[in-house]
């Protein structure tokens, strides 16, 4: 983490972090081929890039690591990141999650010396830095021993499944994630989503190296398994997880064709060349 003094502000869920220390991080992104919605999803365009290069591209331009490196069970991704001058692991195939993807390259001789390890989904081109900024200060200045970010939810994303939620304790500590509705809303004509704190959870995660270590040493939770959300493991063995606040991004985590569409629309109107007048 660059920079001395820096404080992140949760204001839904009362979390305030300060960074006192220099601490060491090493930034994986975790890519595999094997996605159903959204086949070879890696090596999908973006901007007329691999979607994991630009990825990797705006984790180094955010500059909250010290160490980039891709994780990854195929040889294209590999190829793609090594010829752009980066890093990249082969790991095995079999991992149940991408949080065990991390943890196999995090064990590795080379990157031993990391205080925090960033976990930075390989779908999120667009990421917010206060988002991934706010993720490691919640574990480097001792707040939780894992770290994550989340945005305010609106209506729609609400009852949509693709959107997880994510409830707070008043420290700033996640009670749950889930694809339902949470909280409920019961009167839905006298509550706001504001007053209730409804929040997006954003796939990002810091970790301590032991907190790490420790998650993937769990076995798969059977919550975890029905929502389909790997931050049930640790968080139904009693593992606390911090939650930052961030700002809403236009386009979050590529999942589906639509979503491709919308990244790739939203590239364009940023990176749009204005003609001479």
């Amino acid at each position: 983490m660059r920079g001395k003094g820096l404080r992140y502000w949760n204001d839904s869920c009362h979390q305030r972090s300060d960074e006192g220390s220099r601490v060491t991080v090493l930034a994986i992104i975790p890519a595999r081929r094997g996605a159903t919605r959204l086949p070879d999803k890696p090596l999908r365009l973006l901007g007329g890039a691999p979607l994991i290069l630009r990825v990797w591209q705006r984790v180094l331009a955010l500059g909250v690591a010290d160490r980039v490196v891709v994780a990854t069970d195929d040889f294209a991704v590999q190829d793609i990141i090594e010829t752009a001058g980066g890093v990249a692991v082969m790991t095995r195939t079999e991992h149940p999650s991408g949080t065990d993807r991390v943890a196999e390259v995090a064990r590795l001789a080379a990157f031993s010396n990391a205080d925090v390890v960033l976990n930075v989904q390989g779908d999120e081109p667009f990421m917010d830095e206060l988002a991934v900024r706010g993720a490691v200060a919640v574990v480097s200045s001792g707040q939780a021993p894992i770290g994550t970010a989340s945005v305010p939810a609106d209506i729609d994303a609400l009852a949509s499944p693709d959107a997880v939620k994510v409830v707070c304790d008043d420290s700033g500590r996640a009670l749950y994630f889930s694809r339902a509705p949470i909280p409920f809303l019961r009167d839905k004509a006298d509550a706001s989503l504001r007053d209730a704190r409804v929040r997006l959870h954003l796939g990002i995660y810091a970790y301590t190296r032991d907190a790490l270590q420790a998650w993937v040493a769990l076995p798969v939770h059977p919550l975890e398994q029905i929502e389909r959300l790997e931050q049930l493991r640790p968080l139904a063995a009693g593992l606390a997880i911090g939650v930052a606040s961030a700002a809403p991004v236009a386009v979050g985590g590529i999942d589906t064709e639509a979503d491709l569409l919308r990244a790739n629309a939203h590239w364009d109107s940023i990176h749009a060349v204005r003609s001479p007048a």
